[in-house]
């Protein structure tokens, strides 16, 4: 008793101690940052291998416009700006997902080139002279000796040209050009002012988007237009100047929906002609958002590093709504404009965007968003839902006002449900239910593959709804991309499993059995005897010559190995078929060993996924079938090795600031930025915040310390803190844990209990 009683009052001692401690540290923090979290965002990260949605300079958060320099113009990838490109080729306003447009270009004309200007127009540049940070991009084009400076609203570009004493001043409008992943055609222009332009253009279907769509501009300048040139050849405008005005500033408005609400746009967001003012105003709202998080500690690297990845999980998806709630709706037969509903201040409810897929959303956007922005992930939310009122699907990834089909499955099910369940979206929950059941039956969004525009065979539903899983290949035929039956399987099984969850919520007792039946199916195309997932054909036989390694064959953008973890709704249920706990954590330790040795990833971009070496690794965090994968050993009861793999991953694949990387493969719109910082504030939830008050894994925090401020909208609580003791690269394993003064008995935490507020203290130690 006596010894017992010891033990106790030296276990209290030990906490107050470390409590102490803690508070102490807490005070004198290694590296405190005095710059604002804007300033050390790096913007060229992973720029040489970009594509055209990937970069942004001159940008409001998810902004309409997405204004920056464009190096290459042809092709959705290896597009865009491209860093190892020495030539610029126009500022594009749109860079989104399957869109493109408003390609402009200053120029100097003169007696020698005012025919070939044109199509001879690129000019070099250099990086010693460039400045770029969110919301500005500041580029000399060294051929005319013109600076440009760039910086936007949501909806309307903002240009300041300095050009040279000497030539004629003008500004190539290059409406009729291949733009990225499109081509925009029937440009027109006709200037409408002593200073002011209109026009628009069509963007043409891709494979991806399979409908033209249009876009409106109202260009106004500082200055008067001497006169105005089309180009009978390539269709494209040179607007000059008088030959006096050296210092030129314009602004171009843009809407998809018609030329009164693109001058609409510019009179409600841009009604100065102070440029300085707009780049500082789009400094402060990039800082408002990226300072929801703030972190001390580690290295100026990783925090810079940090608030890059932030940023990048902040845009992407763009908005296509106008100032006044207008929309473009294409999902039926024709064209018509949408109205947003209002509030009672007379202002759009939310917005309505163009995004791509949220295939892998659930371990990323979910999180992040549900928990820092909830606000944006209603936002987003409501604007799937807009999609569904007026197509009658939820699209997994809309462009263009209209579905793409884009991967595969019912990617947005997780994305709504953890908004459902984490109290964000809380209004006609009846209805939005009835919308995601409908993706998950027979006609729904499940059963097209990806991009399947005209039928729903290729998603294999009507198979894995009867005999339990998709086969591969498909009997009918080819009918869109990644037809891959083992990975159709699995995703469905865990989206089935999601939609099972908000069944229960909401009392659909025979849905919750039936979609939780459904959500088993995973077990059908696992092989018990090699211990691998493994596609089998319609007649129910294994795939012959199988190699769990090779990439696809079975499985979207990865292999067997890294997808037979793709299970994250029942991992005991796996680690059964596997042979017990012990040997599924040794089998993904294994691979974990094996693939550290390459990176952790599929070489340093998507398009080398294909490589006969690098796609072989076995777990790769390049791409998002398996990037929940060093969070699975803290489900089955061995969070030292989360904290030790998890942090490994962050060291290589996240770690370093350069534009030759930075997300080694498929940056998709902020989801692989998203899981970046997540990892690195030591938080995520393996079932997407799906289920009923959704729990949080607890990684391995590379922070002295993470203080979220918690959106009082949404969350009673102000902030919460995250706080480690003795936390370096030898020091990664959580020995101890207190929430709100009290001990942790294991490595979770409840959405609730971090939404109320206060502070989660960690003690870390090395490694054993």
């Amino acid at each position: 008793m006596k010894q017992k009683q010891l033990s106790d009052c030296l276990h209290v001692f030990f906490w107050i101690g470390l409590l102490s401690y803690g508070f102490c540290k807490a005070q004198n923090p290694k590296t405190i940052s005095t710059s604002d979290p804007v300033d050390l965002v790096y913007s060229q990260l992973d720029t040489e291998n970009s594509r055209w949605f990937f970069f942004s300079s001159a940008s409001r958060p998810f902004g309409m416009v997405n204004l920056s320099p464009d190096t290459e113009i042809d092709g959705a990838w290896c597009s865009g700006y491209r860093y190892k490109t020495d030539t610029i080729k126009g500022f594009s306003h749109v860079h989104g997902w399957q869109i493109s447009g408003l390609s402009v270009m200053p120029v100097i004309v003169s007696d020698e080139n005012e025919d070939a200007v044109f199509t001879d127009y690129h000019s070099n540049f250099s990086h010693e002279t460039e400045k770029v940070s969110p919301g500005y991009h500041s580029v000399g084009l060294e051929r005319y000796g013109i600076t440009a400076e760039l910086t936007s609203t949501k909806r309307v570009g903002f240009h300041k040209y300095t050009f040279p004493s000497e030539g004629r001043s003008a500004i190539l409008m290059n409406l009729n050009t291949m733009l990225g992943p499109s081509a925009n055609v029937n440009g027109k222009m006709i200037k409408t002012g002593e200073k002011t332009l209109s026009g628009s253009l069509d963007m043409e279907p891709t494979n991806r988007r399979p409908k033209p769509f249009k876009l409106y501009f109202q260009i106004v300048m500082n200055v008067p237009i001497d006169s105005v040139r089309q180009d009978q050849n390539t269709g494209n405008y040179l607007v000059y100047m008088d030959s006096g005005e050296k210092n030129v500033l314009m602004k171009a408005a843009i809407s998809y929906t018609s030329l009164e609400n693109a001058a609409a746009n510019m009179d409600s967001e841009l009604s100065h002609w102070d440029f300085e003012k707009s780049v500082a105003e789009s400094k402060k709202e990039w800082n408002d958002l990226l300072g929801r998080i703030r972190i001390d500690g580690s290295t100026e690297t990783a925090q810079r590093r940090f608030y890059t990845d932030l940023w990048h999980a902040l845009q992407g998806r763009r908005t296509i709504s106008d100032f006044n709630g207008a929309y473009p709706d294409n999902t039926g037969k024709n064209f018509r404009i949408g109205q947003l509903p209002i509030d009672e201040n007379g202002k759009p409810k939310f917005a309505h965007y163009n995004s791509d897929s949220f295939w892998g959303a659930q371990w990323t956007l979910n999180t992040l968003w549900g928990l820092v922005y909830p606000d944006i992930m209603k936002d987003v939310a409501l604007s799937l839902l807009q999609y569904q009122k007026d197509g009658g699907l939820v699209p997994r990834g809309p462009s263009g006002g209209n579905y793409t089909y884009v991967m595969t499955g019912a990617s947005s099910t997780p994305f709504i449900v953890s908004a459902i369940q984490k109290g964000i979206l809380t209004e006609d929950l009846e209805s939005v239910y009835l919308a995601l059941k409908k993706n998950h039956m027979v006609y729904g969004i499940m059963a097209k593959a990806g991009y399947e525009h005209h039928t729903a065979l290729g998603g294999g539903l009507k198979y894995y709804m009867e005999d339990g899983y998709v086969p591969y290949p498909i009997p009918e035929g080819k009918f869109g991309g990644h037809q891959d039956g083992a990975s159709l399987t699995l995703e469905y099984a865990y989206q089935d499993w999601t939609l099972a969850q908000l069944a229960q919520k909401l009392g659909h007792e025979e849905d919750y059995v039936y979609f939780l039946d459904r959500s088993k199916n995973y077990k059908n195309v696992f092989d018990e005897t090699i211990g691998w997932m493994r596609p089998k054909n319609v007649d129910g036989k294994w795939k012959q010559d199988y190699d769990p390694y090779q990439h696809q064959h079975g499985f979207i953008e990865a292999n067997g190995a890294q997808a037979t973890w793709f299970v994250p709704h029942d991992l005991e249920g796996l680690s059964e078929l596997m042979g017990g706990t012990k040997k599924a954590i040794e089998k993904l330790n294994a691979q974990f060993e094996t693939a550290g040795k390459l990176g952790f990833t599929s070489g340093s971009s998507h398009s080398q996924e294909l490589h006969p070496e690098y796609s072989r690794v076995p777990i790769n965090y390049g791409n998002q079938p398996s990037i929940q994968t060093a969070f699975i050993f803290n489900q089955l009861g061995r969070p030292d090795l989360t904290q030790y793999w998890s942090r490994k991953v962050t060291e290589k694949v996240f770690g370093g600031l350069s534009p030759s990387t930075g997300y080694n493969g498929d940056e998709d719109q902020g989801l692989m930025g998203s899981l970046s910082a997540l990892l690195k504030i030591g938080l995520f939830q393996m079932n997407g915040g799906t289920e009923e008050n959704p729990i949080y894994q607890i990684g391995s925090p590379i922070f002295d310390s993470v203080q979220i401020s918690l959106d009082q909208n949404y969350y009673p609580g102000k902030t919460f803190t995250i706080k480690t003791i003795n936390n370096n690269k030898d020091n990664i394993q959580v020995k101890n844990s207190i929430l709100n003064g009290e001990k942790m008995e294991d490595s979770t935490i409840l959405h609730s209990q971090i939404t109320e507020g206060g502070e989660l203290l960690l003690q870390m130690g090395s490694f054993k």
